[in-house]
C-alpha cells in the first residue's frame, strides 16, 4: 500500500506532541458533552423504556468501529481518519465518500453543539451565543492543538464533576424508583434501533483520536490504547447518568424533556443544582465543539492535500503548526449553520453521515491481514452491519437529507473524475 499523503515528516507535516492521556481527553471531550446533554432525550422519545437497550446496542457498534479504527489508525497515522483508510484499502472513491460523510456530518454536529451552548447559557439568544462560541473556539484551535488539549482537560473535569453530582442526587432522592427501569410495551424493535442510531452520535467522539493520527506520539501504541479507554469511560458515564435520570423521570418524561438533567435534579428536590447543571451543559457542549472543530479541520486538510477539496486548504501554519486555512473555513461554515440550524435535526443528519463514515472504516479493516494487525473478522463484520442498520433506522427526514447530500458529493466526485479522464 502507498504511504498516506502528507505523512509526518513531509514538507507539510504536523508535529507529533500528543500522548495517550491527551488523546483520551480529546475523545472524552467530544463524546460526553454530545451524548448526555443533546442525544439522551430524543433517544428516550424513540425507545421509551427500551432506552438502555438502545444505549447497549450503540455501545456494541461503537466498540466494533473503535477497534477497526484503532487498528487502521496505527497503520496509517496521518490526518484524515477513515478518509485515508478507505482510500488506501478500498480505493479513491470510498476514501472520498468517507471523508465527505465525515465533513458534512460533523459540521452538523458542530452546529448542534454550538446551539446546545446557546440553549444553556442564554436560551433567548441561543443562536447569537452559538456563533460567538464557534468564533472563540476556532481561535483556540488556530493557536495550536496542544492548547486545545489543555483546555479540553479542564472542560472534561468540570463536566464529569457535574454528572457525578447529578447521579448521586438522583439516585439518593425519594423520587427515585427502580421500577421505572422495567421494560414496557413501548420498547419496540424499531424504537430501540432508532434510539441506538441517535445515541451513536454521542459515541462518535473517538474519531477525533484517529483523525489526530499525525499529531500523536508513537501512533501504533498510542491510538489503540487511547480509543478503548475513552470509549469505556464514556460508556460507564452514560450508563450511570441514563439509569439515574430514568429512575427519577421515567421514560416518558425523559423523552419529552428539553433539559433532562435539569429536570431530573428538580424532580429529585434539588432545585439549587439546576444552575450548576446548566453550567455543566454549556461546558460539556463547549468541550464537544472544541474537539469537533479540531477533527473536521484535520479531515478537510487531508482531502485538500489530495485535491478533493480546494488545495489552498492544505496549508499548515509555519508558527502554530495547524491547518489554519481549513480551520478558518470550517469555523465560518459552522458559524453560519449555528445561526440558522435546528438542534434535533442536526443530530439525526450527523448520525447518518457518521454511520456511513464508520461503515467504510469497518470495510477497510476487513481487508487488513493478520500481519497488519487485523482484528477478529467478526469485529469489522458486525460493525459494518450495525452501521448500515442503525443509519437506516434513523428518522426518515434524517435518512433522506443525509442520502441526498452524500449522493451530491458522489456526483461531484464522478464529474471531476470524468473531466480528469477526458483531459
Amino acid at each position: 500500500m502507498s504511504k498516506p499523503s502528507g505523512a509526518a515528516g513531509g514538507p507539510a507535516g504536523l508535529r507529533r506532541r500528543l500522548g495517550v492521556s491527551d488523546a483520551v481527553v480529546i475523545g472524552l471531550g467530544s463524546m460526553i458533552g454530545a451524548g448526555i446533554f443533546a442525544a439522551l432525550a430524543p433517544a428516550a422519545h424513540a425507545a421509551g423504556s427500551g432506552l438502555l437497550l438502545g444505549l447497549a446496542l450503540a455501545a456494541v457498534v461503537a466498540y466494533c468501529n473503535a477497534t477497526s479504527s484503532a487498528r487502521l489508525a496505527a497503520r496509517y497515522p496521518a490526518s484524515g481518519g477513515t478518509y485515508v483508510y478507505g482510500r488506501e484499502r478500498l480505493g479513491p472513491f470510498w476514501g472520498y465518500l468517507a471523508g465527505w460523510a465525515f465533513v458534512v456530518g460533523k459540521t452538523a454536529s458542530c452546529a448542534a453543539m454550538a446551539l446546545t451552548v446557546g440553549s444553556y447559557v442564554w436560551p433567548e439568544q441561543a443562536h447569537a451565543v452559538a456563533v460567538a462560541a464557534v468564533v472563540v473556539l476556532t481561535a483556540v484551535n488556530y493557536a495550536g492543538v496542544q492548547r486545545s488539549a489543555l483546555l479540553t482537560r479542564v472542560l472534561v473535569a468540570v463536566v464529569l464533576a457535574v454528572l457525578a453530582a447529578v447521579v448521586v442526587v438522583s439516585l439518593s432522592s425519594t423520587a427515585s424508583d427502580a421500577a421505572r427501569l422495567d421494560l414496557g410495551p413501548d420498547a419496540g424493535i424499531g424504537g430501540v434501533l432508532q434510539a441506538a442510531g441517535l445515541l451513536f452520535f454521542a459515541f462518535a467522539g473517538y474519531a477525533r483520536i484517529a483523525t489526530l493520527g499525525e499529531e500523536v506520539r508513537d501512533p501504533a501504541r498510542t491510538i489503540p490504547r487511547a480509543v478503548p479507554i475513552a470509549l469505556g469511560i464514556t460508556l460507564v458515564v452514560y450508563a450511570l447518568v441514563a439509569v439515574s435520570v430514568l429512575t427519577v423521570l421515567g421514560p416518558t418524561s425523559l423523552g419529552d424533556a428539553t433539559a433532562p438533567l435539569s429536570d431530573a435534579v428538580r424532580a429529585a428536590g434539588a432545585d439549587w443544582m439546576v444552575p450548576v447543571v446548566r453550567v455543566g451543559g454549556a461546558v460539556a457542549a463547549l468541550g464537544s465543539l472544541l474537539a469537533l472543530i479540531l477533527g473536521v479541520s484535520r479531515t478537510t486538510l487531508a482531502m485538500a492535500r489530495d485535491r478533493h477539496l480546494p488545495h489552498a486548504l492544505a496549508a499548515v501554519h509555519p508558527r502554530f503548526e495547524v491547518p489554519h486555512r481549513a480551520e478558518l473555513v470550517v469555523g465560518g461554515v459552522v458559524a453560519v449553520l449555528a445561526a440558522t440550524a435546528d438542534v434535533r435535526g442536526a443530530i439525526g443528519f450527523s448520525s447518518f453521515g457518521v454511520l456511513v463514515y464508520y461503515a467504510v472504516a469497518n470495510a477497510s479493516a476487513w481487508t487488513l491481514t493478520p500481519e497488519e494487525g487485523r482484528p477478529a473478522r467478526v469485529v469489522p463484520a458486525l460493525g459494518l452491519a450495525g452501521c448500515l442498520v442503525l443509519a437506516f433506522a434513523l428518522p426518515v427526514s434524517s435518512v433522506v437529507s443525509g442520502a441526498v447530500v452524500l449522493s451530491l458529493g458522489a456526483l461531484v466526485h464522478g464529474i471531476r473524475r470524468a473531466i480528469a479522464t477526458r483531459g
